[in-house]
Parts: structure tokens; C-alpha cells; sequence
């Protein structure tokens, strides 16, 4: 499934936003991602479309399986390429800056060639 980097950063946010705040509302997702509620809005309205995410009544917005399972992908991928950054000297702000842009563009095969050596060479969980 291919979807575009614009929807896997909002669906990555949506599931950086739940595990911290335990819900998500669209102006959540507008402040996280510095962006418009009107932007959200659309955004949020598409996701439902296309059965990413759900929208109760109250306005909580909730990764379906298909949209958690391109979020989980994604955030895996940033903390890999991170934590891959940090430990080669990079600081931690230019890490998790430079890993949003890589971790859409990186091929299967290359990320999980540098999750295997990452793991192998350091003691940490990812």
C-alpha cells in the first residue's frame, strides 16, 4: 500500500498523540504538526474516506487497523533512524529532524538492513 508522506506524517502524529495524551481531537493534530484546523479537517475527513481513521461524536479520532499499521510503521522507522543518528554523534534535535525526512523515502530492504545493525550494536529497545 503507498500512500503519500503528507498522510503517513498525519497518521504517525495521530498515534504519537493517543500514546501520549491517551486521545486525539483534530486541533491536536493541527498544533503537533503545526498546521491549520481547516487543513486537519480536510485531512481527517479524507482518512475517514479511506478507512484509515474513525471520528466519534466528541470529535476522537482512532487509527483503524489499516491506518495503525502504516502509523506503527512509520514511527518505527523515526526511532530506528533516530536512535541509528544519535549513536554515530549526530545530536538528538538534527536525529529526529533528519530521520522525518529519511524514514518516507528509505526503502524496505535499507531500513531493515540498519534496524539489524543498530540492534546488533547496541543494547537498545527501539
Amino acid at each position: 500500500m503507498i500512500i503519500k508522506e503528507s498522510a503517513e506524517n498525519y497518521l504517525e502524529a495521530i498515534l504519537m498523540l493517543k500514546n501520549k495524551n491517551g486521545y486525539v481531537r483534530s486541533i491536536d493534530v493541527a498544533h503537533h504538526l503545526n498546521f491549520t484546523k481547516p487543513s486537519v479537517s480536510v485531512a481527517m475527513k479524507s482518512f475517514r474516506e479511506e478507512g484509515y481513521v474513525t471520528v466519534d461524536t466528541d470529535g476522537n479520532i482512532t487509527l483503524t487497523d489499516k491506518g495503525m499499521e502504516i502509523a506503527q510503521k512509520i514511527y518505527e522507522r523515526h526511532q530506528v533512524i533516530a536512535k541509528a543518528l544519535i549513536a554515530l554523534g549526530v545530536d538528538e534535535e538534527t536525529a529526529y529532524d533528519d530521520s522525518c525526512k529519511i524514514e518516507h523515502d528509505l526503502s524496505d530492504i535499507t531500513f531493515q538492513k540498519i534496524k539489524e545493525y543498530f540492534l546488533s550494536h547496541t543494547n537498545e529497545n527501539i
